[in-house]
């Protein structure tokens, strides 16, 4: 058995029975993940299996079987409802490496660099058309949800790709995108491992507010890391997105920023050429638009906390709040 200790995200469970309930729980979405994606054709397995196989944090499936804990983390529909959020994530990591003509995912050549973008979309379709199936089978209201929460992980990816509007702080905007294309698929499996587990409604309905809020902390924490790390801490090549022109907070900070050095902005206005990485780097994690991102990221972490504060006492709520933690603490 793997231990949460030992996978991406090393979130520290202070009550080793937890953890190795969750841990049991992870080895089991893991087992199930690679069986529901086997079509029976080899090759559309072999591609669907790709991005699964090159690993990751499933940090989704860790959230929903945690939150289960506030009821009975072993009532049908837990371990269902889990597999739906992982299988969806993992279509839209196809789907955005497409878009973003990534040439790596997780270390590894992405699905559109080893096959084609057809090939990467076809796979992504078909990780959709499992999580259709196996959410069909949890209810009517669960499709819904689904459904609500897929429209706004659309509307999150459009609002990135077309960028504010004339007159709209682009903050504000990133802030908004980040909480429909990643905040909300994360509230959504929170929401959905609570609810099977026959958790009160006050309770499924913070633990869905927490795991909105961390969500965004997530992926603010993958900013800061992209620039602050020393290697490649966050699963990915130290400062790719400067150099895919990916506007992260602390470069929108840059950007925006009325202390911000000429020669800073000057090379955060494109996307940073390889031989400028270094000094890109260098004069950003010195800037004051990387200390208003640990701001940022501070505050949405203190929010998280606050919600996970309101649930009920124990050793579950007591991991929701060491995750917060945790996820300030690994771009420090």
């Amino acid at each position: 058995m793997v231990s949460l200790a030992q996978r991406s995200l090393p979130v520290e469970f202070v009550d080793p029975e937890l953890e190795a309930s969750v841990s049991r729980r992870l080895e089991v979405i893991e087992k199930r993940l690679q069986e529901v994606i086997d079509s029976g054709d080899a090759f559309l397995t072999e591609a669907a299996s790709h991005v699964l196989k090159a690993g990751g944090k499933r940090f989704r499936p860790m959230l929903s079987v945690t939150a289960a804990h506030f009821g009975d983390p072993d009532a049908h529909g837990v371990i269902e409802s889990s597999l739906v959020m992982e299988l969806t994530h993992l279509a839209t990591l196809y789907h955005d490496d497409v878009m973003d003509e990534a040439a790596m995912r997780r270390g590894a050549p992405s699905a559109n660099s080893r096959w084609s973008n057809s090939i990467a979309i076809l796979s992504g379709d078909y990780l959709f058309a499992v999580a259709s199936e196996l959410v069909a089978e949890l209810g009517s209201e669960t499709v819904r949800e689904q459904a609500r929460t897929f429209s706004r992980l659309v509307h999150g990816q459009i609002a990135e790709t077309v960028g504010p509007p004339e007159g709209v702080d682009p903050v504000d905007w990133y802030l908004r995108v980040l909480t429909d294309k990643t905040g909300s698929l994360i509230a959504t499996a929170a929401r959905l491992g609570a609810q099977f587990a026959g958790a009160p409604t006050s309770v499924v309905d913070a633990v869905a507010e927490y795991g909105e809020t961390i969500g965004v902390a997530f992926q603010l924490s993958d900013d800061l890391l992209d620039i602050a790390s020393d290697g490649d801490t966050s699963g990915k090549v130290q400062g790719l997105d400067l150099m895919e022109g990916i506007p992260t907070l602390p470069v929108l900070y840059a950007q925006v920023g009325d202390d911000t050095s000429p020669r800073l902005r000057e090379l955060v206005s494109k996307p940073v050429a390889q031989e400028d990485l270094e000094e890109t780097l260098e004069l950003l994690r010195s800037s004051a638009a990387m200390k208003q991102a640990r701001k940022t990221l501070d505050e949405f972490g203190e929010r998280a906390k606050a919600v996970a504060g309101s649930l009920p006492a124990g050793s579950t709520r007591d991991a929701l709040t060491g995750m917060c933690d945790y996820m300030v603490a690994r771009s420090s």
